[in-house]
């Protein structure tokens, strides 16, 4: 299924599913084969996206690119050869980057490397070691109770050798050098709302913004593995970005239908900002508003002290506070169709927000006469008072002091629909553009 510009915000969440379920079944983490996997799908489709490599020892900051993991197999057996648990049937049953291990153990021996949730019995729970040496398997509760006094045989056909760290990104021109980032990670396995939704609805994004006719702004989009991902990438480019990104987000859980959510940048009060929490005002007020002390992904890097991006972070239920957070139970049932077009929609609606915010000046003392310009209704309907009275609203308020989100937010009054009712006023000469600093 390809993207099309045509789109409802529904068929989005649409496309977004298939090319999810066609990312679910690979085994990603930090490193590795899976990555490189999940970056040549996306690809396909996003003509330009370019796909690096850093070595494993690469130092970033005060970080170092671990190893590369591979891993082929890994099942656990009773005495009689049965498998129990089989990476190949879930590669959530295997502790992230596990060393090598074919041994025999005591059933008491195992427990320490066994990984389960009692509140949840029936959940595999997600689990890594990706800079100590361990090995483990994660499996439900229920088969932990079921293990029987007894000897094991723990396998785990895997591999931790020098490589390369991938990542991939794209660069969208616009009009302004001026740059809105966006970053989304690849590199967790089999879970749909706190892994593949990201990827899938920025992969839609970057779709409808190549669609646009024109763009304010130049767009750079990255997807990177969490943490040490980020870091490399600020480790490259963070002079560059600190000079000429204006706002951005970062892109994750985005796929349930169950609420919207926004964590604020670590200033709070950045373009980005503005924009989310005006964005999300107007889809839902009740949505759900977390403080900069809920953080938890990478906009722990973006807006770290001498880092300072204006990066803040619009989700639907965010990671750590729905339930099958870190677990099986993060599926393609949880992450729906509906989901993933609504996080499209929250987020194309902040980007349209920065990419057409603008301070506008009225250019006649006192109201303009709109009838004379054919801008007033000559017909009263149950509505026209209504339009009549934001666009007065709209114009009293430019006087090249706000911005037009500013007063979309004084008026309490959808950016968007502000954007609709300034275009004939600017196209009449009512309101003209205007610089704030230069005057």
């Amino acid at each position: 299924m390809k993207y099309n510009s045509n789109f409802t915000d529904i068929e989005v969440g649409e496309y977004c599913h298939t090319l999810a379920q066609r990312l679910f079944p690979i085994c990603r983490s930090l490193t590795g084969p899976g990555v490189r996997e999940t970056l040549a799908i996306i690809g396909e489709h996003l003509p330009g996206l370019q796909i690096e490599e850093v070595p494993s020892g690469y130092q970033a900051f005060d970080w170092n690119v671990p190893n590369e993991w591979h891993i082929k197999d890994a099942y656990l057996e009773d005495a009689n050869g049965n498998r129990l648990i089989d990476f190949k049937t879930n590669n959530l049953h295997v502790l992230g980057y596990s060393e090598p291990i074919d041994t025999v153990l005591t059933l008491e021996e195992l427990q320490q490397h066994l990984y389960s949730l009692p509140a949840q019995p029936e959940a595999i729970p997600y689990i890594t070691s990706y800079y100590s040496r361990r090995w483990g398997f994660c499996l439900t509760h229920t088969q932990r109770l079921a293990l029987k006094p007894g000897n094991y045989r723990a396998v785990i056909d895997a591999e931790l050798k020098p490589g390369v760290l991938n990542y991939a990104h794209i660069v969208i021109p616009g009009e302004s050098t001026q740059e809105v980032f966006l970053s989304t990670y690849v590199c967790h396995p089999s879970m749909a709302n706190n892994e593949l939704s990201g990827p899938v609805v920025t992969t839609a994004l970057i779709n409808w913004l190549m669609s646009l006719p024109s763009r304010k702004y130049t767009y750079r989009v990255v997807f990177i593995p969490e943490t040490i991902g980020s870091i490399v990438y600020l480790s490259k480019h963070h002079t560059q970005l600190k000079q000429q990104v204006i706002a951005g987000f970062n892109i994750s859980c985005v796929g349930d239908d169950r609420c919207y959510s926004f964590l604020p940048s670590r200033n709070g009060e950045t373009l980005s900002d503005k924009a989310a929490r005006h964005a999300l005002q107007h889809i839902d007020r009740n949505y759900k508003r977390y403080t900069w002390m809920d953080r938890g992904s990478d906009e722990r890097q973006y807006c770290a002290p001498g880092i300072d991006l204006p990066i803040a972070t619009i989700m639907r239920s965010k990671y750590g506070e729905f339930p099958e957070y870190h677990t099986s139970l993060d599926d393609l049932t949880l992450v729906t169709p509906a989901g993933l077009g609504g996080g499209f929609a929250a987020l194309r609606d902040a980007l349209e927000i920065i990419e057409n915010n603008q301070t506008l000046k009225c250019t006649v003392l006192c109201e303009p006469q709109l009838g004379k310009r054919g801008l007033y209704p000559t017909i009263s309907t149950k509505d026209t008072a209504g339009k009549v009275r934001t666009m007065m609203g709209l114009i009293s308020y430019c006087d090249g002091t706000l911005s037009l989100l500013e007063i979309a937010e004084k008026i309490d009054h959808p950016f968007q629909d502000l954007v609709r009712i300034a275009k004939p006023l600017i196209e009449n000469g009512l309101l003209a553009p205007f610089d704030k600093s230069q005057h």
